[in-house]
Order: C-alpha cells, then sequence, then structure tokens
C-alpha cells in the first residue's frame, strides 16, 4: 500500500467536480468558466495535496509511535475509510487550522483504534462540518475554564461572584462586549447536547463561574478531535 497519495492529474475528481459546478452557474461558460476554473482548482489541488500529506506523515508517525499499528491495515478498516471520506469533503471545505486540526486528529484516533459507537462517530462527523472555530474553541474553553485559560497564560482577578460570561470575556479579549455573539454560539452548543447550560450571565460563586460546562457527550467529542500524541488543536 503507498503511503503517499498521488499527484493530482488532469482527470482527477476534484477537477471533475469542480469543473461540473463552474459549468452549472447560469451564464459562465466559455472564457469566463476557464478564468473561474484557474481561480478555483488550484487553490483546491494545494488543499487536497496538503490535506493528505498531513494525514501521511501522522500515520507514519503513528505507526512509529503504537505497538502493533500498521498502516497497510487501514485498507481493511471500514470505520477509517469513512472517518477519511467525511473529513477530507469538509477539510477541502475550510481553510481554518483549528478545523484542519481537530478533523485530522479524528482521522488519526479512529486509525488508532478509537472506541466509539458508528452512530455516534457519524454525529460527531457531522458536527466538525457544522461547527465554526469558535465554537469548537469555546467548547474546549467550557470543558474546563480555568484550565484553558491557565494554559494560555491568562491571569485571572479573584472575584468572589459573577457570571461565566465575565471569565469568558476575561479569556477571549475579542468576545468583549459581544454577548450577543458569545450567547448564540453557547446556544448552538447546548442545542446539540454538547452543554449542560447556554446561561451564561447567571449570578454565582468564584467556584462556579470556572465551573465545567461541557456535557458527557461533548466531552466525548472532544476527545474524539484530540490528538492522540497528547497535542491538542490549536486554540
Amino acid at each position: 500500500m503507498a503511503k503517499r497519495p498521488p499527484k493530482p492529474s488532469a482527470d482527477d475528481a476534484i477537477h471533475t467536480a469542480a469543473r461540473a459546478l463552474i459549468s452549472s452557474i447560469p451564464g459562465i461558460g466559455g472564457t469566463a468558466s476557464e478564468i473561474f476554473s484557474a481561480i478555483v482548482l488550484p487553490p483546491l489541488e494545494r488543499r487536497r495535496s496538503e490535506w493528505f500529506e498531513s494525514i501521511a506523515d501522522q500515520l507514519e508517525e503513528l505507526e512509529k509511535r503504537v505497538d502493533g499499528f500498521s498502516i497497510n491495515a487501514l485498507s481493511e478498516n471500514e470505520k477509517f475509510i469513512t472517518t477519511l471520506m467525511h473529513a477530507t469533503t469538509t477539510a477541502l471545505k475550510n481553510h481554518h487550522k483549528v478545523k484542519l486540526d481537530m478533523l485530522r486528529n479524528a482521522v488519526l484516533n479512529v486509525a488508532a483504534g478509537c472506541k466509539i459507537e458508528d452512530s455516534v462517530q457519524l454525529i460527531f462527523l457531522r458536527l466538525m462540518d457544522e461547527l465554526t472555530p469558535w465554537h469548537l474553541r469555546l467548547l474546549k474553553f467550557f470543558e474546563n475554564p480555568r484550565k484553558y485559560g491557565e494554559t494560555l497564560g491568562v491571569i485571572y482577578p479573584t472575584w468572589t461572584v459573577g457570571g461565566p460570561s465575565i471569565v469568558l470575556e476575561h479569556t477571549f479579549g475579542e468576545m468583549k462586549g459581544r454577548r450577543d455573539f458569545y450567547d448564540q454560539i453557547a446556544r448552538d452548543l447546548h442545542n446539540r447536547g454538547l452543554l449542560t447550560s447556554a446561561d451564561l450571565h447567571v449570578t454565582m460563586t468564584a467556584s462556579g463561574m470556572f465551573g465545567g460546562r461541557a456535557s458527557d457527550l461533548g466531552r466525548s467529542f472532544l476527545a474524539f478531535v484530540t490528538s492522540p500524541f497528547g497535542d491538542g488543536y490549536d486554540s
């Protein structure tokens, strides 16, 4: 089994799909179609190449570190193939590093033999497509707010009472004054069963302000997208 993916050819599926999409746009043809092909196809080829190269590199690293793991055996692993196909589709639609890292980690975890029910795996793969980088950052933050902040070097004041939103805004300067935005993210995560509560403004003690809010499903999802090498993914 070749560990490295082949270079794209003129008949590559990504060419075929992209050209078909461009040709289907009303009013685009001839020169216009060629211009769009020149703009769209090279970045898609680059994304695909970088994605498969990163997967190949990490699988080789997994083979070095995990006793009994064989890249060749993956051709018979249906769960791995399903994960790789779903992750690849999502990866080609994204440029955010946090999402690409997350997707790669999911592929590696399945390759390494993580025990996850097929239905739950498919739910997680769908969530990886739907959630934005900020959803992912805040879900990780809500798993353990104090630990997350301290990992980033955040120094917290000695609060006596307050709401989780105070901790959130202190941790992420970009979120200050953006209550509508992060409240929507919290609701999205709660509606998907990843947070136990979406209310970030209830007054509570300092320990409550830093309390974890990730649900059991949320923690399982985070484990699924965390590197099997213990590296996590960029925050």
